[in-house]
């Protein structure tokens, strides 16, 4: 008889929604877990996620939930608190400029890595692709040493569409096309807001917008190119080409397709982004007032924004998240389109967010509990498109996103 593995404590870092999601579903799957910790600067943003997974009794056997403050942008702290709470596996779901920080510390402890999005230099804005290659790629010969689990990116977008492209392509012989389409239906009510941290948000849509597209990368500005797409659920929708981590990605895994990334906007969003960017005021440089005050226009826009957390109690509505991945079987030109469809006013209900966090953090739980049971256990650093998109598509199922697709054959449930 084998004898069964020790439980995986698990380390969450950052507390914001995606936090507050990750840390509910962890707590709904930790007789699968070992101990739970959530760490961020401020400790009581951590202890208020865990009264709120305590208030839903979230927790699926008895057990401690402990809150803990960490700079994660010092990596021998959060290597110290990964060794002082045991952590095996770490979620890193803290903004972007942290992420070579805490894989780093991972590195240096031994613990599994997963984050939800490519690492950002609060100094640069969009980059030269390829973004992976200018940071995480660079620690692969170091995970591979250490015999580390690095999993990048594996939010929803990127992630689970990486393993929708994934799930297609593995049915044709060849792929000439991969479109992710991101649309928000959803309306949270206020005048202008964000759905995710402001200044990560903008910062995403003021640089070059980059495509691979007849093997090489293309160059837009953003809102330039727009097409309309039908999609389930929630219908038609005007979409716009965005710059975005998964291309960098499944260019360089399907190098001979087209990768694109299709994001959706209303016209009031436009115009507002397009008022603040002509004006300076998503400049991440310093400019000096009159009374010699330095001020970083985006932070200062990202302060007077909503916290995205705080839209959920009042958003309604639904998310459409999908990709069309063309290509050719036996000769035959095939289209598949997997796509999942989740609902705000369910998202809060179950833990207190919106649909935007939802999406984003339910695929890193998942990707915990396969590293947990050694499934994704694989030591070495991946992107979620290297690895079996089947396990993860089935237990994202159970958890509140269940895949379906759109092909010749009509609407459906995934074939498992």
């Amino acid at each position: 008889m084998t004898t069964p593995s020790p439980a995986k404590n698990v380390l969450i870092i950052g507390a914001g929604g995606v936090a507050q999601v990750v840390a509910h579903k962890c707590a709904q799957h930790n007789d699968r877990f070992g101990a739970l910790h959530i760490a961020s600067r401020t400790q009581a943003k951590c202890d208020a996620i865990i009264a709120s997974v305590q208030a839903k009794g979230a927790m699926k056997v008895p057990g401690a939930f402990h809150a803990h403050a960490v700079d994660a942008m010092d990596s021998a702290a959060v290597a110290a608190l990964i060794r002082d709470t045991g952590a095996q596996i770490v979620i890193n779901v803290g903004s972007a400029f942290v992420n070579m920080t805490v894989l780093d510390a991972c590195i240096a402890t031994g613990a599994a890595y997963i984050d939800t999005a490519i690492h950002e230099d609060p100094a640069k804005i969009c980059e030269t692709p390829p973004w992976y290659g200018n940071y995480e790629w660079t620690r692969r010969d170091a995970c591979e040493k250490a015999g580390v689990t690095a999993i990048l990116g594996i939010g929803f977008d990127p992630g689970v569409v990486n393993a929708y492209a994934r799930l297609a392509a593995d049915q044709m012989d060849h792929v000439t096309a991969i479109d992710i389409v991101d649309i928000n239906a959803g309306s949270h009510g206020r005048w202008f807001a964000t759905n995710f941290d402001p200044e990560i948000n903008f910062r995403e849509f003021t640089g070059t917008v980059y495509s691979w597209q007849n093997g090489a990368w293309a160059e837009n500005t953003m809102f330039e190119v727009g097409q309309n797409w039908d999609m389930p659920v929630v219908g038609p929708q005007r979409a716009y080409l965005t710059g975005h981590d998964e291309v960098h990605s499944l260019s360089a895994r399907y190098p001979e397709a087209d990768v694109r990334f299709w994001m959706g906007f209303g016209d009031h969003y436009i115009n507002v982004f397009t008022v603040l960017k002509n004006l300076g005021l998503l400049s991440e440089k310093p400019v000096t007032t009159a009374e010699g005050q330095q001020v970083i226009p985006l932070k200062l826009v990202k302060a007077v924004l909503p916290d995205p957390a705080s839209l959920a109690p009042d958003y309604v509505g639904k998310t459409c998240i999908g990709v069309r991945v063309q290509g050719a079987k036996d000769g035959v030109a095939v289209e598949m389109f997997p796509y999942n469809v989740a609902d705000h006013k369910d998202a809060f209900t179950e833990v207190g967010a919106q649909g935007i966090s939802y999406t984003a953090g339910v695929p890193p739980v998942a990707a915990a509990l396969l590293i947990a049971d050694g499934t994704w256990d694989v030591k070495h650093m991946v992107n979620v498109e290297d690895l079996d998109p089947k396990p993860l598509l089935t237990l994202l199922d159970g958890m509140g996103l269940p895949t379906r697709i759109k092909d010749a054959a009509g609407d459906r449930a995934w074939d498992q």
